[in-house]
């Protein structure tokens, strides 16, 4: 669930016009798109300190400053939860986020809760209150994953539409089997690949798909990277399965350490167990976790697959 959570807040933040424009068909006159989006994570982390009990429901939320075109000055909120699990209690701490967010900012709200679980009739798009004649009702925009057309999605030239794609894919684990989750994974990277999307947005949805999809053996992992290769070599418009993971900073950096020590890097990538191809790509991943998060170690091994000595090593040399 942490890695599911820290993939959901970053393709979020890359693709939060897209978000937008998939939900809203008129986002682009309603909102002001060339005004830079800001992400309140701090602020809502204030008004809702992080459960660290390891049994409490897991989700995503964020809250972002999205400017509209009716002046410089006019702002809205939008509050956004993605629920992995059911929970009888989310209608309600729907309505505490709104109240609790308004009292604050004093400012247009508008929330969404997107739905990534497999249950059946939980999909709640509201919370209701009464006693005494006194009487409230708090509705909210309500998306279930499980229920959307996939056909439908795929005709989306929306890069959001891959993501729900993405995840619909991951709830057929256990439904299918693991060569024909391997295939429909495969099948999706191909499709993300033909459609026009910019290259910095194909590496975040790429990298979404590599990590939210997981098979649960390393075998068919290490294939798919092997399949992803051939698909981008064949095609101009696309980089290589190591530039979704690494940026151009990243890269800078990386080669100049490799220049000071190759052959020292080599060396402890042998003896931690990584595999010499994928060890550089693995520094640099995690290096860029290290300086685009404020994520723990522990986490940034999880979403890196990598030990957590490894990441400890990167962080002191970097």
């Amino acid at each position: 669930m942490k890695r599911d959570d820290a993939l959901w807040k970053g393709i979020l933040e890359d693709l939060f016009d897209d978000f937008l424009r998939f939900f809203i068909p008129n986002a682009d006159d309603i909102f002001d798109m060339n005004r830079p989006f800001e992400f309140l994570d701090k602020e809502l982390e204030q008004l809702f300190p992080i459960d660290e009990d390891e049994f409490h429901p897991k989700y995503v939320d964020k809250l972002v400053k999205v400017f509209t075109k009716k002046g410089e000055e006019q702002w809205i909120l939008v509050h956004i939860e993605v629920q992995g699990a059911k929970d009888k209690e989310f209608s309600q701490r729907m309505f505490t986020y709104f109240y609790r967010i308004l009292d604050k900012y004093q400012r247009p709200i508008t929330a969404f809760a997107i739905f990534t679980d497999g249950t059946k009739n939980f999909k709640p798009s509201y919370f209701e209150t009464e006693y005494l004649g006194t009487k409230i009702r708090y509705d909210f925009n309500s998306y279930k994953v499980s229920e959307q057309n996939p056909e439908i999605l795929n005709e989306s030239n929306n890069p959001f539409a891959i993501v729900i794609l993405t995840v619909q894919t991951a709830l057929l684990k256990g439904k299918v089997t693991k060569e024909e989750l391997f295939d429909l994974k495969i099948d999706l990277a191909k499709r993300l690949f033909l459609k026009k999307i910019p290259k910095e947005k194909i590496r975040g949805l790429m990298n979404f798909l590599k990590l939210y999809v997981r098979f649960g053996e390393d075998k068919l992992t290490t294939k798919f990277e092997e399949e992803i290769r051939i698909i981008t070599d064949k095609s101009e418009k696309t980089m290589g399965i190591e530039e979704f993971v690494i940026d151009r900073a990243t890269r800078i950096g990386l080669k100049r350490g490799i220049e000071r020590g190759e052959k020292k890097g080599e060396k402890r990538g042998e003896k931690k167990g990584i595999e010499i191809t994928t060890y550089e790509k693995n520094v640099a991943f995690v290096k860029s976790l290290l300086s685009k998060t404020n994520f723990p170690d522990e986490q940034i091994a999880d979403i890196a697959n990598v030990p957590i000595e490894f990441v400890r090593q990167v962080k002191a040399q970097s």
